[in-house]
């Protein structure tokens, strides 16, 4: 009823207009990025790896005959963390191409590095490839010798590129927190934004796959230098 009695009002639901769109809850946003982020530190670590590994390499091949064992056993347990960053690369890049919301807020590497990925993956698996060959095949084949040669010498060219374009980012890679930053509440009831961020998810299970494709390396560099005799070197 009316104040004065009259009929009852009814108060139309399309008069009150559009309900305001809602946005996501933070926790959702949260948990969709989780993946993108942890992607990210899976391939910086990987990556930070590599570039240990092969800055040894670089530096046995000063004295590679008088290190030679050393040059093989690297080269041989390098292929596995190589063969992780290219999978989580490329996972990258097929969520990517494939319209994943959170790969695509992230956005694809510059475009000279994305034209430069394929050269990185193919020089990396020759160097390394050609190198386990010669390794087996012994010093009297000159044709695996110089594919050695020739595949580093790309791989080289190629790599100083991409680590002078992301070396510099590693550290804050490798540092990074989770983006979305925890709540906590005042005194006075007032929420507010915690400064400090939780941890991206996932730690243990980027450092089992590290530790899967170091295993998987030290098995290749078990193998190739036993069957490296023909070299005059063993474990």
């Amino acid at each position: 009823m009316g104040e004065n009695g009259g009929d009852i009002w009814v108060r139309s639901d399309r008069a009150a207009g559009p309900a305001p769109a809602r946005s996501a809850p933070r926790h959702r946003q949260r948990d969709s990025s989780a993946g993108v982020e942890g992607n990210e530190k899976l391939t910086a670590l990987t990556g930070t790896v590599l570039l240990l590994g092969f800055a040894i390499e670089g530096l046995t091949i000063l004295e590679v005959r008088r290190l030679l064992l050393v040059h093989i056993l690297v080269g041989a347990l390098l292929i596995g963390p190589v063969l992780l960053k290219i999978a989580s690369t490329g996972y990258r890049f097929i969520r990517y191409y494939t319209g994943a919301q959170p790969y695509v807020r992230k956005g694809p590497p510059l475009p000279v590095l994305r034209l430069l990925g394929p050269f990185v993956i193919a020089t990396s698996l020759a160097v390394l490839g050609t190198g386990i060959v010669l390794a087996i095949v012994g010093p009297g084949n000159g044709n695996w010798l110089f594919l050695h040669k020739v595949s580093f010498i790309l791989w080289f060219a190629v790599m100083t590129v991409h680590v002078l374009n992301y070396a510099p980012r590693l550290p804050r890679m490798l540092a990074a927190r989770s983006a979305g930053a925890g709540r906590g509440v005042r005194a006075g009831g007032m929420a507010t934004v915690s400064r400090i961020a939780p941890p991206v998810p996932g730690q243990g299970a980027r450092w089992l796959a590290l530790m899967l494709s170091l295993a998987v390396g030290i098995v290749v560099a078990i193998i190739a230098t036993e069957l490296s005799a023909k070299w005059g070197v063993s474990l």
